[in-house]
């Protein structure tokens, strides 16, 4: 394989041409160099940071909170932990700090989808029923168990459930142990449980809020 095959040049220095084969780690230590290579963990990670900050704040929120996750990833990136691979913990546990900070917007939002059943941040749902309950009764019961939450508990639920995150990682983004992660999902999906019905919380996740 000839070295223009195996790399690209830009501003920032000469990068792999196929940033898939790299590693957060890798191009976080080569970011303390050449802050430029710090674009690619963005890119790579933004679309579903975002996604899920959006989910929990709506649309206007997230573009402050995104933004904010990653001016601090990138402030903070002499403190990673290069023997950690993947950024993804890191982030998303950047994205919860900071979400946090927006708490009364989060549940004022949710109070919203279980007076109404209307999202506010995703608007129309798709026509999706459940042999028990038609989905807008799911969405607003769910909405009030989640208001409901403590919010240790809601961010452990819905990193792993809306973050895609394991519990290992999760717990990394939160910076507990892995039994308090285990535990307050748990917990949150039996509220959550017992809110539905007893409908299944684990099948009850970020689609059925906007399908």
């Amino acid at each position: 394989m000839s070295e223009t095959s195996r790399t690209r040049t830009g501003a920032g220095g000469t990068f792999p041409a196929d940033e898939t084969e790299v590693d957060d780690a890798s191009l976080i230590g080569r970011s303390l160099r050449e802050p430029e290579a710090f674009a690619a963990v963005f890119h790579r990670h933004a679309p579903d940071i975002k996604r899920y900050v959006t989910r929990r704040l709506g649309a206007d929120a997230a573009e402050d909170v995104v933004a904010d996750t990653f001016l601090a990833a990138f402030r903070g990136r002499e403190g990673y932990d290069l023997s950690q691979p993947g950024a993804r913990p890191w982030l998303y546990g950047i994205a919860t700090n900071l979400i946090r900070r927006h708490k009364r917007v989060e549940v004022r939002r949710l109070r919203v989808l279980e007076r109404t059943g209307v999202d506010p941040v995703t608007v129309p749902f798709t026509e999706r029923s459940d042999e028990r309950l038609s989905a807008d009764a799911v969405r607003r019961r769910l909405a009030a168990a989640l208001a409901r939450l403590p919010a240790g508990h809601r961010d452990a639920l819905l990193l792993v459930t809306w973050g895609g995150l394991t519990y290992p990682e999760a717990a990394q983004a939160m910076g507990v142990p892995v039994g308090t992660v285990r535990s307050r999902v748990n917990r949150a999906r039996g509220r959550v449980r017992e809110e539905l019905g007893g409908i299944d919380p684990t099948s009850v996740s970020e689609e059925t809020f906007h399908g």
